[in-house]
């Protein structure tokens, strides 16, 4: 009956643990969602940037499995280079260590209180931040909670002589012992997907005195390692380079683990030495209360060696997993948003790479500006170049509709109102992006109609293509507050845009009178007016892709 109440009592503690940390991860990631989004955002090739990418989410959402998937991801999409993955996933390492920190605080001493402060907010304050803040400190009440429960399940296994007997051999300070509770912690993470959890139970184990300091420690260098199949789970199926990402993770882990096992018994005395208790103390009532602290201070100190230690071969790790992880395919091209459910993501790594193919969506449409100015200017008609510009076009056809799918899946997710408000800014961007590209296809349509002798000369000409530059002018205008994420001037924009719907009625009247005097053939009057509409509904479609890119850089209150 006792292994019964053990094993209850144990699941029930573990239920809490998760639920807790799920509580307090979505908490800080409603609370921190636009940090997120800028922050993945900010990702360049400076190594050092990277790993900072990676230790600040990860410290966010409290998972370094959620953020290497996710990094796993952003490479399937093309949206991150294997080198920049490999610094990602690197933070992650360190930052989830940070969990481990929480958890080492006198559970007993402050799981009720923080429950009862996080469940304020939601009861009496009505803002959604405030709101969002308070579930995370309950959350974290309710991790306490849990390690005190299972604290308290693994008490009676320390007089279970049975049971010491079954374990004596991972209780040992031998080699063989320590190997054996590293294989250990990694098939257990493989088994229950979180090193966090296997991180507490670790903890909840020593701190109960069921296990020693020296084997908590050895099951979470071995829970490092376990930690990686979520990824390498998760790039079956991506391409090549995902591959590599979810394998450099493994690699780093288990090359740090081997590294760290040649000098093991003498890190067990240099963590003893840092912290001023002795890990071993046994307390009156058996319990082992300064192992907690000994063990998160082992996990920060390896993961914080192994990455200062790797970080300068970067690119020795990314060619060695480019070698066992040969492309096998002809060519492989990078998928647009191919990057699985988004259900399993974040809704805040979701936006982000929305946002990235937003920026895609938006320099091809530059492209396509560019090549279709190159096209009127020309004195010969080039059907190849309009052919380009109809390609262009088809594209940003393609974006826009994979984009707008992926955000309605996005959508279905628990999101906090500024992170909806968001979806809703990127959905219509994405419209009216596709809405300027069809007009530049269009407008590159009609000169088809000026292949004969019928030409746009003079200062219809000149007046032409000076309101092409000042419409486009316009355009990039609003679409620095996309690439850069500024505060739209919106005064300053509804002023010019209404100065360009002046300018374009201003145009074809110009137009008209010069037809009526001779000057031009009657017949371009139409065409001339279907060319200034076309600039003037990208100037429309400008001004209302600005109102969106001002919701989505709004500030969360």
């Amino acid at each position: 009956m006792e292994a019964f109440t053990i094993i209850y009592t144990l699941l029930g503690g573990l239920g809490i643990f998760f639920f807790g940390m799920k509580f307090m991860s979505d908490g800080l990631q409603a609370v921190a969602g636009d940090v997120i989004r800028k922050i993945i955002n900010s990702i360049t090739s400076n190594r050092f940037m990277a790993v900072g990418v990676g230790l600040l989410v990860t410290c966010i959402i409290q998972s370094s499995s959620v953020t290497t998937v996710m990094t796993v991801g952003f490479v399937n999409a093309g949206l991150m280079n294997l080198t920049q993955a490999i610094g990602v996933i690197f933070g992650a390492n360190i930052g989830t260590t940070i969990t481990g920190w929480i958890i080492s605080i006198k559970v007993d001493k402050y799981g009720l209180l923080l429950v009862g402060l996080g469940f304020i907010p939601g009861l009496f304050s009505k803002s959604e931040k405030w709101q969002h803040l308070g579930k995370s400190i309950l959350g974290v009440g309710l991790v306490f909670m849990g390690l005190q429960i299972m604290s308290g399940a693994f008490a009676p296994l320390r007089d279970n002589q049975s049971f010491l007997d079954s374990i004596a051999y991972f209780s040992g300070e031998h080699y063989g012992a320590y190997i054996a509770s590293i294989l250990m912690g990694c098939l257990l993470t493989m088994i229950v997907q979180s090193s966090s959890a296997m991180l507490g139970i670790t903890m909840a184990l020593a701190t109960s005195g069921v296990i020693p300091y020296h084997t908590a420690v050895s099951l979470v260098l071995g829970e490092n390692i376990g930690t990686t199949i979520t990824a390498i789970l998760a790039s079956i199926g991506a391409n090549v380079n995902a591959k590599r990402a979810a394998r450099a993770h493994a690699c780093f882990n288990i090359f740090g683990v081997l590294i760290m096992l040649m000098i093991l018994p003498y890190y067990f005395d240099i963590i003893n030495s840092l912290i001023p208790q002795d890990a071993r103390f046994v307390a009156p009532d058996g319990t082992q209360p300064y192992v907690a602290q000994h063990i998160a201070l082992a996990h920060t100190l390896f993961n914080l060696s192994a990455t200062i230690l790797f970080l300068p071969f970067i690119g020795q790790l990314a060619a060695f997993v480019t070698k066992i992880t040969p492309d096998r395919s002809e060519k492989e091209v990078p998928h647009l948003l191919v990057l699985g459910d988004p259900m399993n993501m974040l809704p805040a790594a979701s936006l982000a790479q929305a946002e990235s193919e937003l920026k895609k969506m938006k320099e091809i449409i530059e492209r396509m500006y560019k090549l279709n100015r190159e096209f009127w200017a020309k004195d010969e008609y080039d059907p190849k170049m309009l052919a380009k510009i109809i390609d262009y076009e088809r594209i940003t056809d393609n974006i826009h509709k994979e984009i707008t799918v992926f955000l309605c899946y996005v959508m279905e997710k628990p999101m906090s109102h500024h992170q909806s408000e968001q979806v809703q800014a990127m959905i219509k961007i994405a419209d009216e992006l596709e809405s300027v590209a069809d007009y530049i296809e269009r407008l590159a349509s009609y000169r088809d109609r000026f292949k004969s002798n019928q030409k746009i000369e003079g200062e219809s000409r000149t007046e032409f293509f000076q309101f092409l530059d000042e419409v486009w002018n316009f355009f990039e205008l609003v679409g620095a507050g996309l690439m850069n994420g500024e505060v739209l001037d919106m005064p300053s924009i509804e002023a010019k845009s209404e100065e360009l719907q002046l300018w374009a009625d201003s145009m074809r009247e110009k137009h008209l009178d010069r037809i009526s005097k001779g000057t031009y053939l009657p017949v371009t009057a139409l065409t001339y007016s279907d060319m200034v509409v076309a600039l003037r509904k990208i100037r429309a479609h400008s001004f209302l892709m600005a109102t969106a890119i001002e919701n989505l850089n709004a500030k969360h209150d």
